[in-house]
């Protein structure tokens, strides 16, 4: 599983980031995502976006350039963090037995 995300997944100070909530997310339904910074700028008219070949990556797995995209372990993408949050609150990890 590998979660895109802009520049990370800290603490902004005057909202909550997406790429936040969707990582913590995860988390709290016991994933451990592999976390991908894509950098650059995906929104906006095209001329003036920063594309980098994470951005580009991301736009072949999910036809846009906006993070967080999650992309499962079953190959599919999931875009934008309500989506991730709904996905990871469907599915929860089993807790693993402990010997």
């Amino acid at each position: 599983m590998k979660l895109y995300v802009c520049w990370g997944t800290h603490r902004e100070p005057f909202h909550e980031h997406p790429c936040r909530t969707a990582h913590q997310a995860l988390l709290a339904a016991g994933h451990e995502p592999e976390v991908i910074k894509v950098r650059g700028l995906g929104v906006g008219p095209k001329l003036i976006q920063w594309t980098t070949d994470g951005r580009r990556e991301v736009e072949e797995l999910s036809g846009q350039r906006v993070v967080p995209v999650l992309l499962t372990d079953d190959g599919e993408a999931i875009v934008e963090s309500q989506a991730i949050i709904e996905w990871a609150e469907a599915h929860p990890r089993a807790a693993r037995p402990t010997s």
